[in-house]
């Protein structure tokens, strides 16, 4: 990593400005060459934080670069031991969430989920989004967890890290088994996704929805098709998301649209744009999430920017900082999400005016828990004839 800081530092001390930063990282042996990672978002592959040794290719003057292989998308099954995740962080709406895959293949570059990819021993980089891992016992699991004795229903979200109907789930369709299991049980379900994929499931989202079971956000980043395209590289176009949340909403699935990210000096001019499409694809409630960049995220995402868009690098991360007490990143409960300082109050404040004038968030959409019944699997004692 000591690379990345080094070109960071260049980028601001150095007469060469963005030009030198941009050379140290291309000469460091760390950027990963474009034919390789064709279609990919991230441009760097550095060895996870927990790695005794960090590794890099470097041209040994006989051309052997030339001769590594593609990233390719890579899927291993993963036998899980349980398939809930409980939280109690103090700033999110939701106790317990469900990630039927580890890794996401959208790709996305500001993805605070990359760091997660060094538990497994792989690099948050193009492992992130090459090297996946699937749940296929996800279903099954879930079902005995809603079925043990004193379980109490509350609504599981899904899509919180990394996206339940990113392209694999085409042909995996694990998220589609664990929709059924919650269906049968009546049990309330919250989505979060980039993909149109989830309009395959309106069947079952809908039935769900009629009872107060099932609402949906779609993360719309930008409505520049050239800026998704880089930035967010597998995930659909700003336009089929936009047509995912007409559908679900026509289907009667209460529909939400996150502007999430928001990355200043990048999309958040967009902001008002951005709700007016919401509202006229029929979403009822929007909200956003500043740029997010904790541990590895940084030096992908700097050089990110380096590379597509180098006259906006200072720019971009001055204002970032502004809202970070001069960090990248705050962990800090409560202004994580949001930031702090005038300019985040800007952008809360444009925010909150273009949701009024839009008649946005006139009600935030309550999912219902009384409906559950626990399914007659594992942990529930069949009652006597």
């Amino acid at each position: 990593m000591q690379e990345i800081q080094t070109a960071d530092r260049a980028a601001f001390a150095h007469p060469g400005g963005v030009d030198m930063a941009d050379h140290v990282i291309a000469q460091s042996g760390l950027r990963i060459g474009f034919d390789r990672r064709r279609g990919r978002g991230a441009g760097l592959n550095p060895s996870g934080r927990f790695e005794p040794f960090a590794r890099s290719a470097f041209d040994d003057g006989w051309a052997t670069l030339d001769d590594l292989p593609p990233f390719r998308t890579e899927v291993q099954n993963e036998t899980a031991k349980t398939i809930i995740t409980a939280n109690n962080s103090p700033d999110i709406s939701f106790d317990r969430s469900i990630n039927p895959y580890r890794g996401c293949e959208h790709g996305c570059v500001y993805c605070f989920a990359r760091p997660t990819h060094a538990y497994m021993g792989l690099s948050p980089g193009l492992d992130f989004e090459s090297r996946l891992f699937a749940k296929p016992n996800a279903a099954e699991l879930l079902e005995t967890e809603i079925s043990k004795r004193g379980y109490e229903p509350k609504s599981i979200a899904i899509g919180t890290n990394t996206d339940p109907y990113q392209p694999i789930e085409k042909t995996r369709r694990i998220m589609r088994e664990i929709l059924e299991v919650l269906e049968a049980a009546n049990h309330p379900v919250g989505i979060v996704t980039k993909s149109a994929l989830v309009t395959r499931d309106i069947d079952i989202l809908s039935r769900m929805a009629a009872k107060g079971l099932a609402k949906v956000a779609l993360s719309v980043t930008t409505l520049d098709g050239r800026l998704a395209r880089t930035m967010e590289p597998r995930a659909a176009t700003p336009a089929k998301r936009l047509d995912a949340v007409r559908q679900l909403s026509e289907a009667g699935i209460p529909t939400m649209v996150m502007t999430a990210p928001i990355i200043p000096g990048l999309t958040d001019s967009e902001i008002e744009r951005l709700l007016a499409a919401a509202k006229e694809a029929g979403a009822r409630e929007v909200g956003y999430v500043l740029l997010r960049l904790p541990l590895e995220v940084s030096p992908l995402f700097k050089d990110w920017l380096l590379q597509h868009y180098p006259d906006r690098y200072r720019h971009v991360l001055a204002l970032l900082r502004s809202m970070r007490d001069g960090k990248d990143y705050d962990a800090e409960w409560g202004k994580r999400m949001s930031g702090k300082g005038p300019y985040a109050q800007q952008i809360r404040r444009r925010f909150e005016l273009a949701a009024k004038r839009l008649e946005l968030n006139l009600e935030r959409t309550k999912l219902r828990t009384d409906l559950f019944r626990a399914p007659r699997g594992a942990g529930v004692q069949l009652s006597l004839l």
